[in-house]
C-alpha cells in the first residue's frame, strides 16, 4: 500500500523516520512518499485531507479527528520540552496584551499553550517557526513563541525568556506536554494502522542503534546545522513517549481535548494496542 506522509524537516522527525525513508527496515510491502513541511503547513494539509499520514500539532488534531486517528508511536510529548515566549528585553506578563506576538501558526500547540497561559485576547501574527527569532531581534514583533531548535539558541542571540509555556502547562496539569502527533487516515483497516505504528516504532529502535553519528539525511534537513544543537533536539523530543504514548501521555491529550472542548465526538482518538 502506498502512503503520502508529511513530516517536518526537524531532527526529531527525520531521526524517527529515517529508517522508513531510507528503507533500512522491511516495510512489509508498503511504500511512502514523503512531504517535508513546517508544522503549520502540515496542519493545514491535514485539514484539507491531503495526507494519508501526517505529523501535526496535537492542538490541531481535534479539528481533523473525523478523518484521522492517532498512532501510538512517533509523536512528540514530554517534560521540559514546551515552547518559549521570548523577547529582546524582559517585561511583565500584564504588558503582553499591548505587544505584537509572533506565533508559528494558528493551529499549533504553541499557540494553544500561549492562549492557555494568557487567555485569548492577544495581538498575534503568524510566521514560519524558523523566522520568529530574527523577527524579534529586528523589532518586527515585540515577542515570539519559539519551538524546535530555537529553544537552544535564543539566549545566544540576546533574547530572554518571558515565560516557559510548557512549564506552565506542566505546573497546572501535572501532565507531560503534548506537542506533535502522528495521525493516519481512518479509512484504513485496523491491520494497516497497527502495521504502520509498528514500522514507526521499529524505525525509532533502528535510529537509536545507529546513533553514533548523525546521518546526512538528518543534517541536510535541519535548520540549525550545529551537531550539538541537533543532538540536543533529538534527545529532548524523542523519548519514551515517542515509542508509545503511554498512560500519562494519553491523559495529557485528553486534558487538551477537555480544554479545547471542540471534539464532541464518540470517535476513538488513538488506535488500539495489540
Amino acid at each position: 500500500m502506498h502512503f503520502r506522509i508529511g513530516i517536518s524537516p526537524c531532527p526529531n522527525d527525520t531521526f524517527i523516520f529515517e529508517a522508513i525513508h531510507e528503507r533500512l527496515i522491511d516495510l512489509h510491502g508498503h511504500s511512502f512518499e514523503f512531504v517535508f513541511e513546517d508544522v503549520e503547513t502540515l496542519n493545514r494539509l491535514a485539514l484539507r485531507g491531503d495526507l494519508d499520514i501526517a505529523k501535526i500539532s496535537y492542538a490541531n488534531y481535534f479539528q481533523v479527528q473525523s478523518n484521522y486517528v492517532l498512532l501510538r508511536s512517533g509523536g512528540a510529548l514530554g517534560k521540559g520540552v514546551g515552547p518559549l515566549l521570548v523577547a529582546k528585553q524582559n517585561f511583565e506578563s500584564s504588558e503582553l496584551k499591548n505587544k505584537l506576538i509572533a506565533i508559528p501558526g494558528t493551529h499549533t500547540t504553541a499557540n494553544f499553550l500561549l492562549r492557555f497561559a494568557f487567555g485569548g485576547k492577544l495581538n498575534i501574527i503568524e510566521m514560519p517557526f524558523h523566522l520568529i527569532e530574527d523577527a524579534v531581534l529586528k523589532h518586527k514583533v515585540d515577542a515570539g513563541v519559539i519551538i524546535h531548535e530555537n529553544r537552544f539558541t535564543y539566549h545566544e542571540k540576546g533574547l530572554v525568556c518571558i515565560k516557559d509555556l510548557g512549564t506552565y502547562w506542566e505546573t497546572e496539569t501535572k501532565l507531560p506536554i503534548p506537542l506533535g502527533c502522528i495521525a493516519l487516515r481512518r479509512n484504513f483497516d485496523e491491520k494497516v494502522l497497527l502495521e504502520i505504528n509498528e514500522l514507526i516504532a521499529k524505525s525509532i529502535h533502528v535510529a537509536y542503534q545507529n546513533n553514533q553519528s548523525l546521518s546526512s539525511f538528518i543534517t541536510s534537513h535541519a535548520q540549525e546545522m550545529k551537531e550539538s544543537i541537533m543532538r540536543n533536539h533529538i534527545d529532548l523530543y524523542v523519548n519514551e513517549y515517542s515509542l508509545d504514548i503511554g498512560l500519562d501521555g494519553a491523559k495529557a491529550v485528553y486534558k487538551m481535548k477537555e480544554i479545547l472542548d471542540e471534539a464532541n465526538t464518540s470517535l476513538p482518538i488513538f488506535i488500539h494496542s495489540k
